[in-house]
């Protein structure tokens, strides 16, 4: 060893620290790769990450033959640093070579490119995966060796070394991605996305029209003023009833009832004829369940229902569908408007819009685990009825009642409130 030139070990040193610094950054680089990122290169049949892949199926040896050849290399380095020490210092040269190789491994063979590595880690780890494939199979017996050593210390610890499941995303999970996608997804498919994915937390009770708003006929009444009630309705649906909404006997469709309208004398009897049987749902049913619902029983309009039975709503296909793409347009939506901007910032709202209409309608962030209707969150906040205009306050909105009647909130005026910042 003598005998060898001090230029060569130099640059024998300086080879290895790029073979450190290459094993290093490969380490990090896949590690750090996107795995859904990568089965979508994959599909695309991308060579590199058809590679990375490959090695990524069994992590335990990809990390067995990084580690080896970066502990070899790393030995191999200190060994050589220390014949050069040796020659130029001296006994003394030992410890000064252990500090200064220690300081050039750590920044030029671990913390710069494990660094960039993981900012760019397709850069590094699919050119990475030409030289570690064929490297894997002629270190294959000491990765075998180190791999049945190491999966046997996991297993007496309790761990499942064949375990994939961290490998899939839970809803949570998926919501912060695409909240956090930015400009790759538009905005208005990132609103669809997110309310898909809380279909199987909202209910139909959420969504659907309140009972104090549904439009239907009575049969009791004359026929008279069926039709009158039939004309002036802005909706297609109708739930026909007697004496009282909770005794539902039937639904009808606008436009079966044109060609019964045209004749002289039409009949209750005639109109009961065309009806079809109601369909009545839980109020408690998942959105994404109802919908499926929908499609299965070939019905567009189903009537809520409560634990006892009592009717507390009606929902529409037309509802759910609304819940992810947003309002569906319809010439008599023009006048069914619940939130009204002013010029000085606030807002007048209808005491029926739900909690869930306001925060997307405005972006605010008003409870939802509560009353469903601004007027039950008002009274809540409240804990009674107010017989009188009042002012309340939640967090950072400001709640001024301004139309009272029949123990309830017609109308409030709403705003948010700009936190300035605590001083330092």
């Amino acid at each position: 060893m003598s005998e060898i030139p001090i230029g060569y070990l130099c640059a024998s040193l300086i080879f290895l620290i790029f073979l450190s610094a290459f094993f290093s950054s490969s380490e990090t680089g896949m590690m750090s790769l996107d795995r859904y990122r990568l089965r979508h290169l994959v599909k695309q049949k991308h060579r590199g990450a058809l590679r990375a892949s490959k090695l990524l199926q069994r992590p335990d040896r990809l990390i067995g033959v990084i580690l080896i050849g970066n502990n070899f290399v790393n030995i191999l380095a200190s060994a050589i640093a220390t014949m050069i020490a040796l020659r130029l210092m001296g006994d003394a040269g030992v410890a000064v070579a252990t500090a200064v190789l220690t300081l050039i491994i750590l920044i030029f063979a671990e913390v710069t490119p494990k660094t960039v590595a993981a900012l760019r880690p397709e850069r590094i780890a699919f050119p990475a995966s030409l030289i570690l494939r064929p490297l894997l199979v002629v270190l294959y017996p000491f990765v075998w060796v180190v791999n049945t050593i190491c999966n046997g210390l996991l297993r007496l610890l309790g761990f499942n070394i064949n375990d994939r499941s961290n490998e899939h995303l839970s809803t949570e999970e998926l919501r912060t991605i695409v909240n956090e996608a930015g400009a790759l997804i538009p905005r208005r498919n990132q609103s669809m996305l997110l309310s898909i994915l809380d279909l199987e937390s909202v209910t139909v009770e959420d969504v659907m029209i309140p009972r104090n708003e549904i439009v239907g006929i009575d049969i009791d009444d004359d026929m008279d003023k069926i039709v009158a009630t039939i004309y002036q309705s802005p909706h297609t649906r109708l739930p026909i009833y007697q004496h009282e909404l909770n005794n539902i006997i039937g639904v009808i469709h606008v436009r079966q009832i044109l060609p019964l309208l045209q004749m002289e004398n039409p009949s209750k009897d005639d109109l009961l004829a065309l009806s079809k049987e109601p369909y009545f749902v839980p109020e408690s049913t998942a959105l994404n369940t109802q919908l499926l619902n929908f499609q299965k029983s070939n019905h567009w309009m189903a009537l809520v229902v409560d634990e006892y039975g009592d009717i507390q709503g009606l929902t529409t296909l037309e509802d759910i569908l609304e819940d992810i793409v947003g309002d569906i347009a319809e010439e008599q939506d023009a006048e069914n408007e619940d939130i009204y901007p002013q010029e000085d910032g606030s807002y007048f709202v209808d005491g029926t819009a739900t909690i869930r209409d306001i925060n997307k309608t405005l972006d605010w962030d008003l409870p939802l685990d509560g009353p469903k209707t601004l007027n039950g969150l008002i009274t809540e906040g409240l804990e009674e009825i107010p017989q009188n205009n009042v002012c309340l306050k939640l967090g950072p909105y400001m709640i001024e009642t301004a139309q009272i009647s029949d123990n309830f909130i017609k109308i409030a005026r709403m705003r948010k409130e700009i936190l300035e910042p605590a001083a330092d």
